[in-house]
């Protein structure tokens, strides 16, 4: 495959469209964009948005699900230079204004709602000052920063303008300027994407334009990604996995992505027959879902021949004759280090794909450390995982824990364990921080704890991960109620569900009168995991009616 001289977003855009004009380049339903409207679309919306005054350095957030609107207006903010701050669609009232007002953002793109949920609904709770004056007449008390607002949608509140709005105004306008200092540079951020962190709240991680293309294209080659392809992707644009994974790995490539709007099994089983998927971006419960569906034929998923997941032996198993992709891969990464930064090349025998991720990419260096004094170990020694390369040149806003994950050298302390063997190639072996990863989504449990707290009945919360079959893990609450006050497991899910995204509610609430504590005086989590485990093995054994 021909390496994409490009190293700025948009300019590599510019090159597919150059090389793949009129192929597809974004199939979603029945909507296909070419690689060259793809090009005009963001060059378009960049002339819209550099007219509501962004410019380069500038962040404008976005809030969308996986759609063409998605990728076109975040290469249109790329091509101004600006960054984007990529907002999730589970995020609930309580999680917008935290990434609002962190991201700084002085532009929001967001969608007007999605099935039940209403996202407009959410930021005029947040913004009322935007009902009040036409757009930019408006100022928000809350958010000083920000100044427009953008609405995927066939309307918008009084003080915003919609995605077509803001195109007409585009294609009226003349193009940004592109001179030296005034569009993007190869060494600027791209992208700021939230994933949770080590202390209460998310943290945003930066993500630059050269890093992108380079590691996505060397994901790619592992991967086995080639022009004629066309990669199913259900994951979240806004992940990593989707952002600087999939768009990074089919853009450098010139393949199609099938976009999936929001995975639901039966419809993924539809867009994979019809669009003839070849590449899959999966995960352990993505996949066992798509094979438990009541459709699923082994017939319907024949065209797929690789692609990328996590898990054990057994999920890549699945995966592989499940699904019928033979030739899967084995990832490991973070969103610090680009998605991935070990892959195992789909040329290798099964049994190296279903025991390791891989050896490390092109670009990047992978040191097995002593958790104490940051010591390499030797060769077959267990230890926490240091990543340096293709690695975040730093969090925006960082507090002092997040920041001390990045070395003085260069390195990323990944905060799992795992060995690289005399072959070079990684063995995951899980956790060494109290992160929670359910679905393939990382929880932080001080966040959960400080939202729980919150609540008028809660004195004290405390929140583990419990191992789960098809999740890895899900997120396990522990209460100590307010005297005098008793809720239920059922009203207080509820109350968690209406208030932040759904991946953070617990899928597990008990009420302890104590929480167990350690001689020292900490919280006993590992005492709290072993309750979790039994309490969800009782669940279970109810429901089965044992």
């Amino acid at each position: 495959m021909r390496t994409p001289r490009s190293r700025i977003l948009s300019d590599l855009l510019d090159e597919m469209a150059a090389r793949h004009a009129r192929r597809p380049a974004i199939i979603a339903d029945d909507r296909q964009v070419s690689f060259r409207e793809w090009a005009r679309l963001s060059e378009t919306v960049a002339a819209g948005l550099a007219r509501l005054g962004a410019a380069r350095g500038d962040h404008v957030a976005l809030l969308a699900t996986n759609s063409p609107e998605w990728l076109y207006v975040a290469f249109g903010i790329l091509r101004l230079g600006a960054v984007v701050a990529a907002f999730s669609t589970w995020s609930r009232s309580w999680d917008l204004e935290y990434e609002l007002r962190h991201s700084e953002a002085s532009i929001l793109v967001l969608l007007d709602r999605f099935r039940n949920r209403d996202f407009l609904a959410d930021l005029k709770a947040l913004v009322p000052e935007i009902e009040t004056a036409a757009p930019g007449g408006w100022r928000s008390e809350r958010f000083p920063r920000l100044r427009h607002v953008v609405v995927i949608g066939l309307s918008a509140p009084r003080g915003a303008m919609t995605l077509d709005q803001l195109i007409a105004v585009g294609a009226d306008a003349p193009p940004p300027p592109t001179a030296p200092g005034l569009g993007p540079s190869a060494g600027d951020t791209a992208y700021l994407l939230y994933t949770s962190g080590s202390t209460a709240r998310p943290k945003a991680v930066r993500l630059i334009h050269y890093s992108l293309i380079e590691n996505g294209f060397n994901i790619g080659e592992r991967v086995g990604v080639r022009p004629q392809d066309r990669v199913w992707v259900p994951v979240p644009l806004f992940w990593s996995y989707g952002a600087a994974n999939a768009t990074m790995a089919s853009l450098t490539h010139g393949a199609a992505m099938v976009l999936q709007e929001s995975f639901e099994a039966g419809r993924a089983l539809d867009l994979i027959e019809r669009s003839r998927c070849t590449v899959a971006y999966t995960l352990p419960n993505i996949t066992l879902a798509l094979i438990e569906h009541p459709a699923f034929r082994p017939a319907r998923t024949a065209s797929l021949r690789t692609g990328l997941t996590i898990g054990s032996p057994e999920d890549l198993r699945l995966a592989m004759k499940g699904l019928g992709a033979s030739r899967m891969c084995s990832i490991y990464g973070a969103t610090e280090v680009y998605g991935n930064c070990c892959v195992t090349p789909h040329t290798d025998e099964e049994a190296l794909r279903l025991t390791t991720q891989g050896p490390p990419l092109p670009g990047v260096t992978l040191k097995v450390a002593d958790p104490e004094t940051g010591e390499a170990l030797p060769p077959g020694e267990v230890g926490e995982l240091w990543v340096k390369g293709y690695v975040t040149p730093g969090y925006f806003k960082p507090s002092e824990e997040d920041a001390a994950a990045l070395t003085p050298d260069g390195f990323f302390r990944a905060g799992d364990l795992g060995l690289v063997g005399t072959d070079g190639r990684l063995r995951f072996r899980g956790r060494f921080k109290e992160m929670i990863k359910t679905g393939g989504i990382n929880v932080s449990p001080q966040e959960v704890e400080d939202f729980l707290n919150t609540h008028p009945a809660v004195r004290q919360a405390a929140v583990v991960g419990v191992p789960h079959p098809a999740k890895g893990e899900i997120v396990a609450a522990f209460i100590r109620s307010v005297p005098g006050e008793s809720p239920e497991a059922d009203e207080l899910q509820r109350w968690c569900k209406e208030r932040i995204a759904g991946f953070k509610v617990p899928a597990l609430i008990a009420f302890l009168e104590e929480l167990p504590m350690t001689d020292t005086g900490k919280l006993f989590r590992r005492r709290l995991r072993e309750l979790g485990v039994e309490l969800l093995a009782r669940q279970q054994q109810e429901r089965r009616g044992v």
